[in-house]
């Protein structure tokens, strides 16, 4: 039973991301970001402004901090999705989102000095040739001629900051509890994408757009982090993360059928690479050092 809550948690962020795509067609991608917020601000401050007032002196050091996280998590992450659904399909938002725990690996290696294992950088290769072949539609050496398309690019810039919001979280501990946490982030979130609306062209919510950003507001940003949250209390972080995993594949499994895209050979071979890669690097699969030398050497 306890399975449901991080289960759940990742069929309504997949179906966000479904929701993404499909919001390309109706609303202007800083409408949507900004409205998302909006909605789940008004939602959380009945339950968070009197521990605000509460807790406001001590705060004050927190600010920067929580400025810098919602930068990272609230904006570029699911800004830049929003912007990225324009020119690529919800499967590639899906299977990209799903480098995240590699990421930042890599960032936690490069920027914190973390110590990093053999097993780790291998899985880390075997993503990134899994990422090559998704993004050349299963030609990476198109890549060079062609170069990455500009929705993946953004995607990708989207989940390192989103891998680099995770490591700076778990670094900082916020001691304010998650619901607080979350709030703080959302309201700071709104702050930073007022000055995004002027660059709209419309922030109409047509009728189309109503339940899409209903959905987005409440379901991915309130519904799902208590679910996610429940998730975590229940089973442990490590055992909630796993979870994450099936993001691309309940992407792909919705975006053919509520959007009609077609999931193509490249997709699950990259898709596939990308995940083992995933299962290494966090250890969920073991493999003999002797195994990874030989293949290196080879």
């Amino acid at each position: 039973m306890a399975m449901l809550f991080p289960l759940l948690a990742v069929l309504i962020w997949a179906a966000n991301t479904v929701v993404s795509k499909a919001a390309a067609q109706v609303l202007d991608p800083a409408a949507i970001s900004f409205y998302r917020w909006l909605l789940a601000a008004l939602i959380l401050t009945p339950f968070c402004l009197r521990p605000l007032w509460r807790l406001r002196h001590e705060l004050r050091p927190w600010l920067g901090k929580f400025l810098l996280l919602s930068a990272l998590g609230m904006v570029m992450f699911q800004c830049l999705a929003y912007y990225a659904a324009h020119s690529t399909s919800a499967t590639n938002m899906g299977v990209i989102t799903a480098l995240v725990p590699l990421l930042g690996l890599v960032l936690n290696a490069l920027a914190f000095r973390q110590p990093v294992g053999g097993q780790a950088w291998f899985g880390v290769a075997v993503s990134l040739a899994g990422v090559l072949y998704l993004l050349g539609h299963g030609n990476p050496l198109g890549l060079i001629a062609n170069g990455i398309n500009h929705g993946d690019a953004l995607m990708l810039s989207g989940a390192a900051a989103y891998a680099l919001y995770g490591i700076l979280l778990r670094r900082w501990a916020p001691p304010f509890g998650a619901w607080f946490n979350l709030y703080l982030q959302v309201g700071m979130a709104v702050l930073l994408l007022a000055p995004l609306t002027a660059t709209a062209d419309s922030m109409a919510i047509p009728a189309r757009g109503i339940g899409l950003v209903l959905f987005a507001g409440i379901g991915s940003s309130v519904l799902a982090a208590y679910l996610w949250m429940r998730g975590i209390q229940r089973l442990g972080s490590e055992r909630t993360a796993i979870f994450m995993n099936l993001l691309p594949l309940f992407t792909a499994l919705m975006a053919s059928v509520m959007l009609g895209e077609t999931i193509h050979s490249y997709h699950w071979l990259g898709g596939g690479l990308i995940l083992l890669g995933v299962a290494l690097g966090q250890g969920m699969l073991r493999v003999k050092p002797g195994l990874i030398l030989s293949i290196v050497n080879k």
